[in-house]
């Protein structure tokens, strides 16, 4: 393995599935990782990139001699350029499946969420696992020796090439941009006015942890409602942005209807928050809103790397009263408040234990998020440094 690579805490699941099932997808952002990752679990097996157009225009040219000459299987590259693959992935797959032969094997990425899933859905059912590559975790990174500050891995994000090159932060984001706007959208969904869905883009950043209000933007945008509508969309199709739902119990008209915002990475909502260093970051209004979207994402991306999606919401009723993070688990909920301090305030379990006193509510454990360095573990109740949170760690079984 290349000693330079960051190790991805995906790599266990991708190799469990595909022992598992014929097929792995992966799917998640451009530049993310995962042909990197994928080519460096399977060096045996033919690296195929879509975005090639020779590559691509002889795959639809003949697509049974592409099987052919790839008996053992393949890496399939950017498959969202050709979802129709799949359909023929699903013949040679069942073929091999009747004949007991299980040697092909085949490793399948895309970054657009909508063009490869719904194929998936419709030709694989069964015969893959989906799974999702995030970029770098704050955990993978310190896992690789760096010495990752709150302040700088919000920055920079988690994108592997920013951690390469730090000093050119501003000029990758900014390349990324550029190419997501004019290739991926244009892909996706034809915007007349790429300046307005730039504007669009950038308010969505300003917008980070707060409900989604179309109205609010289509007046600060000047598109329709239903425009917008469309383009939260284009954004959730390319692991741009995408949305946390309230929590609805049995708790009536008192709670918020409106999802929340959050980026896929903060590092891309920095950039289009024009913030350029971490002195900047440190003081600026949207601090506390950019910590809390990094630890959501951070949750996300230990759920997506053991191969499970999470029942994840947020909780506000009509007196304001908010929680971060509501986990669902069957009959019961989790509660998790995040804080962007580094210094405990007893004030931070306040609505925690409101929520607990609710009578309609089985509420298993509590715990709050932060960036200070005190901690408390109980059966019940946790105050832990972002750092060291698990959904999944034993100490908060309760």
């Amino acid at each position: 393995m290349n000693k330079d690579l960051i190790y991805r805490n995906l790599s266990e699941e991708i190799k469990h599935s595909l022992d598992v099932f014929p097929v792995v997808t992966l799917t998640g952002p451009r530049q993310s990782g995962k042909t990197t990752l994928c080519r460096e679990l399977y060096p045996d097996l033919p690296y195929i990139n879509l975005e090639e157009i020779d590559m691509l225009s002889s795959l639809k040219d003949d697509p049974h001699r592409f099987f052919a000459n790839h008996p053992n299987g393949a890496i399939i590259d950017e498959a969202h350029h050709y979802p129709d693959i799949f359909s023929y992935i699903q013949v040679y797959v069942d073929e091999d499946i009747y004949q007991g032969k299980k040697d092909r094997k085949f490793v399948v990425t895309g970054s657009s969420n909508f063009a490869l899933l719904e194929k998936v859905t419709q030709s694989m059912a069964g015969r893959t696992a989906v799974l999702t590559l995030l970029p770098l975790s704050q955990k993978e990174l310190q896992h690789s020796g760096r010495n990752v500050d709150t302040d700088r891995f919000i920055l920079n994000g988690g994108y592997p090439a920013v951690w390469k090159n730090e000093a050119a932060r501003e000029m990758i984001y900014r390349n990324y941009f550029t190419t997501y706007v004019e290739r991926d959208v244009r892909n996706i969904v034809q915007v007349k006015d790429l300046m307005a869905f730039q504007t669009f883009i950038r308010l969505c950043a300003g917008r980070i942890g707060t409900e989604f209000n179309a109205s609010a933007l289509s007046v600060a945008v000047g598109v329709s409602v239903p425009t917008i509508h469309n383009w939260l969309s284009i954004l959730a199709a390319s692991y741009t942005v995408y949305m946390l739902s309230p929590y609805h119990a049995n708790i009536g008209k008192r709670l918020t209807k409106t999802p929340k915002l959050y980026f896929y990475d903060t590092g891309l909502a920095t950039y289009l928050l024009g913030i350029e260093n971490e002195q900047q970051l440190k003081t600026h209004p949207l601090r506390g809103e950019l910590f809390e979207n990094m630890v959501v994402n951070e949750i996300t991306k230990e759920a997506f790397n053991k191969g499970r999606v999470e029942n994840l919401y947020f909780y506000r009723d009509k007196s304001q009263r908010e929680i971060d993070i509501i986990r669902l688990r069957a009959l019961e909920i989790e509660a998790y408040e995040i804080k962007a301090g580094k210094s405990y305030n007893s004030d931070y379990y306040k609505h925690l234990k409101y929520l607990e006193s609710l009578p309609s509510l089985a509420v298993r454990r509590t715990a709050v998020i932060y960036d200070g360095d005190t901690e408390s573990h109980t059966a019940k109740e946790g105050l832990y440094n972002f750092r060291n949170f698990s959904l999944y760690d034993d100490n908060l079984k309760g």
